[in-house]
């Protein structure tokens, strides 16, 4: 059975940072990309960054580019996501999933149930 379970979130302070976790089972992380998305109160759910190991790729989107990083550890099957210099705006129940890789929600499969960041002072 394929499963994502997503860690790490929290409450910080602007400015600060977090590091998510999605930790893979069922497969391992070179058989599909992993994806991190967010959906704020109100707002449609948001591609934020993406990896494949197996094609040792990676993609952020214009809003977190150059804040965020997202890396795997294929030993943990695990995929992280490092976001730093973190605003309110980035206030979210941020979501990781397993597919094909890229922006778009409908190219992945299985999806984890979520884990809440809040950016607050």
């Amino acid at each position: 059975q394929l499963q994502v379970v997503e860690s790490g979130g929290g409450l910080v302070q602007p400015g600060g940072s977090l590091r998510l976790s999605c930790t893979a089972s069922g497969f391992s992380l070179d058989s599909y990309a992993i994806g991190w998305f967010r959906q704020a109160p109100g707002k449609d759910r948001e591609g934020i960054s993406s990896i494949s190991t197996r094609h040792g790729s990676t993609w952020y989107a214009d809003s977190v580019s150059g804040r965020f990083s997202i890396f795997a550890d294929s030993a943990k099957n695990t995929v992280y996501l490092q976001m730093n210099s973190l605003q309110p705006e980035d206030t979210a129940v941020y979501y990781c999933a397993a597919g094909y890789g890229g922006p778009l929600a409908s190219e992945y499969d299985c999806w984890g149930k979520g884990t809440q960041v809040t950016v607050s002072s």
